[in-house]
């Protein structure tokens, strides 16, 4: 199973890094189109021992994938066979848009880490809505015990100006909560003009109230609706966020988005200037985005679901998150460098951390 970095290191790591996402990921997708799921399930079905109750759902494992790898729901049955307890599909905008111009996806691999301006390039809520809901009837069919969790990323148009991002949210909410076993805002990705700026409480309140009101009626149920944050945040932030996550009564908070901080890391100043600007991903996360979780703890208690992301590699960096406080924790850049069976050996990690 490690054999994988010596491929990534041969065939990938000389390659426009968006272009190798493509290539990998559709070769995941023909996988499953052939009918080698099955195989696949057999294979890497997470233990029983690792099943997790968070957001009134049950999750096959703790471990699932985050945001940003699947970004319009093409391939959720084929990363589901891979050993993710849950795929988070999006960002998702109310308007289809093709993003930010290429190149805009960038490795750093000294850092393992990488560094991304897509800008949401995704088909629109229309069109991924009925994705979607393939996608569950297929897993319920593929599950006949305890399938994997979709969740539904959803972000602001980047044509609508930040006053009408409330109504640009709920054409989102409303087309895709129907098909959405949870729904995240995010309101943290650096790579469309103002986005951060919604993280401010007086308009996040607003925004997410709309949100949940919308995707609730729209779904005719309760859609656990969550924030996600980014790490860049001022500690005083961080709290000010969890004390109206917990006004609002909201499912929980997704912590950390990218960063746009350059500091420690291991590549040289002119490559890292070279990339130019964008959010940042992967390893150098780890220490950040483990203070943000520990902090939202101690505010929130047991009271909202944390889901901690960013910079986790291995089975004991996840369960180090799962003891800090979150009921869930997501990756996505290691997933990059460590190939299609890093989910499976991370639960096998974690089976054997929990024996």
């Amino acid at each position: 199973m490690r054999i994988y970095p010596t491929v990534f290191r041969l065939c990938f790591s000389w390659m426009d890094a968006e272009r190798a996402h493509k290539i990998g990921f559709s070769m995941i997708k023909a996988i499953h189109a052939v009918g080698a799921g099955a195989v696949l399930r057999r294979m890497f079905t997470p233990p029983a021992s690792l099943q997790t109750e968070a957001l009134g759902l049950r999750f096959p494992t703790p471990f699932g994938l985050a945001a940003g790898f699947d970004k319009e729901g093409k391939g959720i049955g084929a990363l589901a066979n891979l050993g993710f307890g849950h795929v988070e599909v999006g960002t998702i905008t109310g308007q289809s848009q093709p993003g930010n111009p290429q190149p805009r996806l960038f490795r750093l691999v000294e850092d393992r880490a990488v560094i991304n301006r897509m800008g949401f390039n995704n088909d629109g809520a229309a069109a991924v809505a009925p994705r979607l809901k393939d996608a569950l009837a297929e897993l319920g069919k593929t599950y006949p015990g305890v399938r994997p969790v979709v969740g539904v990323n959803i972000g602001k148009t980047k044509v609508v100006e930040l006053e009408d991002a409330l109504e640009d949210y709920l054409v989102s909410a409303r087309t895709l909560a129907p098909s959405a076993d949870y729904m995240v805002v995010n309101v943290s990705s650096p790579n469309t003009p103002g986005l951060r700026l919604l993280q401010d409480v007086a308009t996040l309140r607003p925004l997410l109230s709309g949100v949940r009101e919308a995707a609730d009626a729209a779904a005719g149920r309760h859609v656990p609706l969550l924030v996600k944050i980014a790490p860049d945040l001022a500690d005083e932030d961080v709290a000010d966020v969890a004390a109206l996550a917990l006004e609002l009564k909201l499912d929980g908070i997704i912590c950390t988005n990218t960063t746009i901080s350059r500091e420690g890391l291991a590549s040289p100043a002119d490559l890292v200037e070279e990339k130019g600007a964008g959010g940042l991903s992967g390893a150098p996360l780890k220490a950040r985005s483990l203070a943000v979780l520990k902090q939202l703890k101690s505010i929130v208690g047991d009271n909202l679901t944390l889901i901690s992301v960013g910079g986790v590699e291995t089975g004991a960096e996840v369960q180090e998150r799962l003891d800090a406080g979150a009921s869930l924790v997501q990756g996505y850049t290691a997933f990059l460098y460590e190939g299609p069976f890093w989910a499976a050996r991370i639960n096998k990690e974690l089976a054997a951390l929990r024996k």
